[in-house]
């Protein structure tokens, strides 16, 4: 649902100003009218674009398009073709809903904090990293610590109300993104809730319902280039909510699992935090295997936690990727990413902005500079074009 009056229908000083309409009255209808704007309803009939992108999994391999990901391609006797490499890019839709902590997000040639900047330069930016061999990136409707790693998330960043309905301007912006990367023939892994912001939901309920909103939005639209990610780390003690717990958390990968039209259904899974290897209720119910490396220092690790998933009583042949990871030592020969790969697993960056650095650098610390613009950033995507044969 939406509504747009006129800037000056809203402006009582403008000559269209009724003065037989009371100021207070004018200004109540207005906030009515974009009150029920705001939340939006995600079975709401919408009209489905054709759409460009199909991702769908075949045994250990992503397909898109009916063919397997970099096609043939092998590098240093490893097999690429198949795998799907990914960066975090969490903060593309990303607002704050506290005015007090959203002062800390401004731009330095502003001096302010823009939401709609942020996404209109993550939407520039996805050409370039799909031109380098990037074919996925993650988002998350909650976002993820704009610090990078926080003890306290006092900032209001959610794509839910507390009721578990959708919020109109973040969704506005993901449809956006999700276009754009439909058009590129990119992959999206939607996470649903962060640890650092599920408390924003006021009740289980309320988390079974934003599930529901959420995966009926992506279904109602006809995307086809999403992957579900329920949830960031479901073993990260900060959850408030059971459901979004280690123990229970498959019951929400099933239930977005039976949604959607007959032969159709949404590709589901979610994550864990670094060095975890996921628990025997997702390996069986999940699509795909999401691992994290944080913490992970040695990439003989890596290796390990690929085949210890392997192991996991239930494992059925399906995708394995790291789709967080902060090591880089993207100029030595064994780093997390080769070893992933040697492994037969995706591997995925994750880049935030550390202490005195500027601007240019991370793509999850606010705000966010959406370029390949640093040099941990082109490290990355150097690696990634050798490994997939993309453009130099």
């Amino acid at each position: 649902m939406t509504f747009q009056l006129p800037a000056e229908t809203v402006n009582a000083t403008s000559p269209r100003f009724s003065p037989g309409v009371g100021p207070r009255l004018f200004l109540v209808i207005v906030a009515l009218l974009f009150s029920a704007a705001r939340h939006l309803d995600a079975k709401q009939p919408h009209p489905v674009q054709a759409r460009h992108t199909v991702v769908s999994i075949h045994g250990d391999e992503f397909w898109i398009n009916g063919k397997p990901t970099y096609p043939n391609r092998s590098w240093r006797g490893h097999k690429i073709q198949g795998l799907i490499f990914n960066s975090r890019m969490v903060q593309g839709i990303f607002d704050d809903l506290n005015v007090e902590t959203a002062l800390l997000w401004a731009y330095p040639d502003t001096g302010r904090w823009d939401a709609n900047r942020n996404t209109r330069e993550f939407l520039a930016a996805m050409p370039e990293w799909r031109r380098q061999g990037l074919l996925s990136f993650t988002i998350n409707l909650q976002g993820g610590s704009p610090q990078g790693y926080s003890k306290d998330q006092p900032w209001h960043n959610s794509a839910f109300a507390g009721d578990g309905s959708l919020r109109g301007d973040y969704m506005e912006r993901l449809g956006l993104i999700l276009d754009r990367a439909d058009k590129h023939g990119m992959v999206v892994f939607l996470g649903f809730f962060y640890f650092g912001q599920d408390q924003r939901l006021r009740d289980e309920a309320a988390v079974i319902h934003a599930t529901d909103n959420a995966a009926h939005w992506v279904i109602s639209r006809g995307y086809r280039n999403v992957i579900i990610e329920i949830n960031n780390e479901c073993d990260v003690k900060s959850y408030d909510h059971e459901i979004l717990k280690p123990a229970r958390v498959h019951e929400l990968v099933q239930r977005v699992q039976g949604m959607g039209p007959s032969g159709r259904r949404l590709l589901v899974t979610t994550s864990y935090g670094g060095g975890t290897v996921p628990g025997e209720n997702v390996v069986l119910a999940a699509d795909c295997l999401l691992l994290h490396g944080n913490g992970v220092s040695n990439p003989d690790r890596i290796s390990e936690m690929v085949r210890k998933t392997r192991t996991v009583p239930g494992y059925a042949l399906k995708p394995i990727l790291f789709n967080e990871d902060d090591h880089f030592d993207f100029d030595k020969p064994r780093n997390n990413f080769t070893a992933a790969v040697g492994e037969y697993a995706s591997w995925g960056y994750f880049d935030y902005r550390m202490k005195s650095e500027t601007f240019n650098d991370g793509y999850q610390s606010l705000p966010v500079d959406w370029g390949v613009s640093s040099d941990r950033k082109r490290g990355f995507f150097k690696l990634l074009r050798e490994i997939t044969g993309s453009a130099n």
